[in-house]
C-alpha cells in the first residue's frame, strides 16, 4: 500500500511535467523585481550547448507525434536531417533551420560571436522553423499585425504594421496557438539573463524594441502588456510542458513561466506586490467536478459547471488509456477497464484536476 501511495504522489510529476521537488523554493515569498532575481539565481546557469548541438537537440525537444519537425512558424512538414537547412530554404517548406525567437542581433556581443554565447544557443528561445519564414521575419519584434505585408502559407504567420497600442513599427505575428509559447520564452530570456539584459540595448544599433535597458522590468510597457495578454490567452499546452522537460534533460534548467505561468503576473502584472507561493496558481487552475460512483463498474458520472471538459484516464504507470470530451454532466464509459485503481484527469483549457477512482466489477 505504501508503494501505491508513493506512485500516486509521483504521478503528476512524471506524467504532467511538474518541476522537481523544491526546485523553486528559493523564490517563495518574493514579488516583482526580487522575485525575478530569485528566479535568475535558480535558472540562470545551465549546461551550454554548441550551435551544432541544436540540430540533434531538436530531435528530442521539437518532435511531433508523427516524428516530424514541430515548426511554430509554418504549416510545413519537415523530416529531421533530410530537410535540414544547408544554405537553401526558398521557397517556403523547403528546409527548416535554427530560429532565435529572441533575435541574436539584439545581444550586445562581439560580431560573429552571437552563437557562441550562452544565450545564443539556449533552447528555451531557439526553435526549428521554416527557413524562408524565418528569413522573412528577420529581427522583427513580435506583435499583432494590423495591415500585413507578408503572410506565410495558409496565413499561419505574418508581418506588417503593428496594431497593438504602444508600438507603431513593423512586427511579426505568430499563430494564435503559439503566442503564449513565445511570450513565455521572452519572460524566460529577460529573467535567465538578468545579469546582462540591461546591456543589450546600450549602444546597440540593433536594439530590441521590446527591451527598456534595465534589469527590471527589462521589458518596456507595451511588450509587458502584449506578452501578458498572450500568456493568458494561450495557456501552457502539453506540447510546451513536454518541451520544458526535454530541455531540462539537456540544459539542466527549466523555464519557470511554463511550470508556473502565473509568475508573470506576480513580476509584471496584476499580482505585483503580492508574495508568490508554490500554490499560487493552483486554485486558478483547478476544475471543479463531482465523480460517481466510486468504485465504479462500467460508467463514471461526471458533473461540472464547465461547458466542455476533456477527460483522460491513466493507469498508475502514467499510460493514457481513455480520452473523451464531455459537455457539462455526462457519462464516461469505462467498461473496457479491468479491476484496479486509475487516475482521471479533467481539463478545461489550461486548468485541470486529477482524481483517483477504482474499478470493481
Amino acid at each position: 500500500m505504501k508503494k501505491l501511495y508513493l506512485i500516486l504522489l509521483l504521478f503528476p510529476l512524471l506524467v504532467f511535467g511538474a518541476e522537481p521537488t523544491n526546485y523553486y523554493n528559493a523564490a517563495v515569498g518574493y514579488t516583482e523585481a526580487a522575485l525575478k532575481t530569485k528566479l535568475f539565481t535558480i535558472v540562470g546557469s545551465h549546461t551550454k550547448r554548441t550551435y551544432a548541438n541544436l540540430w540533434t537537440d531538436f530531435q528530442t525537444t521539437d518532435k511531433r507525434a508523427d516524428g516530424k519537425v514541430w515548426d511554430m512558424y509554418s504549416t510545413c512538414t519537415f523530416t529531421f536531417v533530410t530537410n535540414q537547412d544547408r544554405g537553401s530554404h526558398t521557397p517556403e517548406c523547403t528546409a527548416y533551420n535554427r530560429e532565435h525567437s529572441f533575435p541574436k542581433s539584439w545581444f550586445k556581443v562581439a560580431s560573429g560571436q552571437e552563437d557562441s554565447e550562452p544565450m545564443g544557443t539556449d533552447l528555451f528561445h531557439l526553435y526549428p522553423t521554416d527557413g524562408y519564414v524565418n528569413e522573412k521575419r528577420g529581427n522583427l519584434p513580435f506583435g499583432e499585425v494590423g495591415t500585413s505585408t507578408y503572410n506565410s502559407v495558409n496565413n499561419f504567420s505574418k508581418s506588417g504594421s503593428s496594431s497593438f497600442s504602444g508600438y507603431s513599427g513593423t512586427v511579426f505575428e505568430p499563430a494564435n496557438e503559439y503566442k503564449g509559447d513565445f511570450a513565455r520564452s521572452y519572460f524566460y530570456m529577460v529573467t535567465a539573463y538578468e545579469s546582462v539584459v540591461n546591456t543589450w540595448n546600450t549602444s546597440n544599433t540593433n536594439a530590441s524594441p521590446h527591451l527598456d535597458g534595465t534589469k527590471y522590468p527589462a521589458l518596456n510597457a507595451w511588450s509587458v502588456n502584449l506578452f501578458l495578454k498572450w500568456n493568458a490567452q494561450d495557456p501552457v499546452s502539453t506540447k510546451e510542458t513536454n518541451r520544458n522537460n526535454a530541455v531540462y534533460g539537456i540544459q539542466k534548467n527549466r523555464n519557470p513561466f511554463i511550470d508556473h505561468p502565473e509568475l508573470a503576473e506576480y513580476i509584471w502584472g496584476n499580482k505585483k506586490g503580492t508574495p508568490w507561493s508554490l500554490t499560487a496558481g493552483i486554485d486558478e487552475l483547478k476544475v471543479e467536478f463531482t465523480l460517481s460512483p466510486n468504485p465504479a463498474k462500467d460508467v463514471l458520472n461526471i458533473s461540472t459547471d464547465e461547458p466542455s471538459i476533456s477527460c483522460s484516464v491513466f493507469n498508475l504507470n502514467g499510460q493514457l488509456l481513455l480520452q473523451q470530451t464531455l459537455n457539462n454532466s455526462e457519462v464516461l464509459s469505462v467498461a473496457t477497464l479491468n479491476n484496479g485503481m486509475y487516475l482521471l484527469q479533467v481539463q478545461s483549457g489550461s486548468r485541470k484536476t486529477i482524481q483517483k477512482f477504482i474499478i470493481n466489477k
